[in-house]
């Protein structure tokens, strides 16, 4: 399944005014509806991160991680995900962990059948 990415400032202005939020120890998430079809991402890294090599490498992260997690999500949302800064000291599977139990908090997720 291909991940629709969010890339207009609007849009990332609309979640962090109107969009319900998760923190977690990695990142914290924005979860919104939306009137497309399927879920749409919007990932930011900002400076204290670090430098572009690390801002890309938690990016990389946080898509690998919601690929993971993406044939779950039932409904259409826009999720933004801010990068924090312990998400570069840990693998895609614990950041996954931690978006798994915010997108269930948050009842993203089609009901489970047999899991």
């Amino acid at each position: 399944m291909k991940i629709t990415k969010i890339k207009e400032n609007y849009l990332f202005r609309r979640a962090y005014n109107k969009a319900k939020t998760f923190v977690g120890p990695f990142a914290v998430i924005y979860i919104m509806k939306n009137r497309r079809l399927g879920p749409r991402l919007g990932i930011t890294a900002g400076k204290k991160i670090g430098k572009a090599v690390s801002r890309n490498r938690a990016k990389r992260l946080i898509t690998a991680a919601f690929r993971d997690c993406l044939p779950k999500i039932s409904g259409n949302y826009d999720i933004i995900i801010v990068a924090r800064p312990r998400i570069l000291t840990v693998k895609s599977t614990a950041v996954k962990e931690s978006f798994m139990q915010s997108f269930s908090m948050a009842g993203v997720f089609r009901e489970q059948e047999n899991e």
